[in-house]
């Protein structure tokens, strides 16, 4: 049995194999040609092509450092390898026989890279989603599922994630020379905050947000947001502004798998501005130890004719987002009632969508049920009441079989927050501040996207090499 299961695992990815995947990947190559020919005017001919510095840090999330890319690379045979694939596919722009250094790639990161960051963040988003959408079939608008029932595939997922610093020193920390006694200001992270995590843990470092698509087979995952979180902006607002950056690069997106950092006004211009599901679970109202209150409101009455002609005026409430009615049991006591969820309905308006529901109500005396339509975003009627909507009432809500099956895709980003840490030697930042982090993360990213690009072009058939 254990030899069955050991033989049944998929197969790693070898170093050698990523290195071929981002050498092999078309945006490596569009990335380096954001990077201009000279910065100023004069001065000695650069010895390798640009596209080479992406190369070079896309591979620092492979071996981990810098100083380890420089040593892998200084092998003959990875150097070669390099070469071939390079000139396949970029032959107009020939490398060097010499394998580029450390030092060749630390100037062109703060000489090209950091201030083009935003820029390659751009490209790299717009790139990726359509690599995730036309080679890996993500978020295809053709493809599975619908807004009722939405298809993994087709939903994208994010999460915070905090970057430990590369130096433990606090910023105002001094450290003085015992033999000089030389007082000096200590290496520290500027851009570094005390945050909190999703299980309200503090974590001190750079947050960042990330944003992912994939399917069920393995090595799909495909890197398509990143943004920084500011030390004075909540993660939500931060998170929202990668959403509509990257939301036009998914046209066939769903729906956003996330955690309950994103509170009602973001689920409203999720719903209206962006046109998505957003499947993320309600807050608590309070948690006293380890007993959970759930947040309950009473949403609206509604007057329901049922087949029969019977009539009947309905008070619909919701517990934990689960829209329904209150009853009474056997002994007396109110009873929380859950109405079964049958369709989600999308409408366009001058400014973006409506949402509706559609539920199923009982009949008082057991006859055919009847079924109603509720608003699910914000309206006019719950501003004047001050009621938030969207906070309390979810699409799909926690308890629905299809959020049991789409939010378990949230355990993947906590994976993929695993496998960034991976990449970090000792767990730390590869660099000092977030515009270098920045583009420290584009290089993972792609180092992510290619391995899921490979793999996509393997199960279709032989790999073809673009020239």
């Amino acid at each position: 049995m254990a030899g069955r299961l050991m033989a049944s695992r998929q197969p790693g990815i070898g170093f050698l194999e990523r290195l071929e995947a981002i050498l092999q990947n078309p945006l490596t190559y569009e990335l380096g040609d954001l990077i201009p020919d000279r910065v100023r005017r004069g001065g000695r001919q650069r010895m390798y092509p640009a596209f080479m510095f992406v190369v070079y840090e896309a591979l620092v999330s492979v071996y981990g450092s810098a100083r380890q890319v420089e040593a892998e690379l200084r092998h003959p045979i990875v150097w070669k390898l390099v070469l071939r694939i390079a000139g396949e596919m970029r032959p107009e722009s020939p490398l060097p026989n010499e394998p580029m250094r450390r030092y060749h790639y630390l100037y062109s990161r703060e000489r090209y890279l950091v201030p083009l960051g935003p820029v390659l963040r751009e490209r790299f988003e717009q790139g990726s989603a359509a690599q995730a959408r036309c080679e890996l079939g993500l978020c295809d608008p053709d493809g599975a599922g619908s807004l009722t029932h939405p298809d993994l595939s087709r939903m994208v997922h994010a999460d915070g994630k905090v970057l430990a610093p590369l130096f433990r020193a606090k910023p105002g920390e001094r450290s003085v020379d015992e033999e000089t006694g030389e007082i000096t200001t200590a290496r520290h992270e500027p851009d570094a905050a005390l945050h909190v995590t999703g299980g309200g843990q503090p974590a001190y470092g750079t947050k960042w947000v990330l944003g992912f698509v994939r399917d069920a087979d393995p090595h799909t995952r495909m890197v398509v947001g990143l943004q920084w979180v500011p030390n004075k902006g909540g993660e939500a607002k931060h998170a929202m502004a990668m959403l509509e950056r990257i939301a036009p690069n998914f046209t066939g997106a769903q729906g956003l798998i996330y955690d309950t950092a994103l509170r009602g006004v973001h689920l409203q211009k999720m719903l209206t501005e962006l046109g998505w599901v957003p499947v993320v679970p309600v807050a608590a109202k309070s948690v006293d130890g380890k007993k959970r209150r759930p947040k309950e409101a009473f949403v609206e009455a509604t007057e329901i004719e049922f087949a029969d002609g019977t009539k009947s005026r309905v008070k619909l409430f919701s517990r934990d987002g689960v829209l329904g009615v209150i009853e009474l049991d056997v002994a007396g006591e109110s009873q929380f009632v859950e109405l079964p969820r049958r369709r989600l309905i999308r409408r366009r308006n001058r400014t973006g969508w409506r949402w509706y529901g559609e539920y199923d109500v009982q009949h008082p005396n057991g006859g055919k049920s009847a079924r109603i339509r509720v608003r699910l975003d914000l309206t006019d009627e719950d501003q004047d009441r001050e009621f938030n909507r969207p906070e309390n009432l979810r699409a799909i809500p926690p308890g629905d079989p299809d959020y049991a099956r789409i939010y378990s895709r949230r355990s993947d980003a906590e994976a993929a927050n695993r496998i960034l840490d991976d990449t970090h030697y000792l767990r730390r930042a590869h660099s000092v501040g977030h515009e270098r982090q920045l583009v420290n993360l584009i290089g993972f990213g792609l180092a992510v996207n290619s391995i899921a690009l490979a793999q996509a072009r393997q199960r279709a058939g032989p790999i073809g090499v673009a020239a």
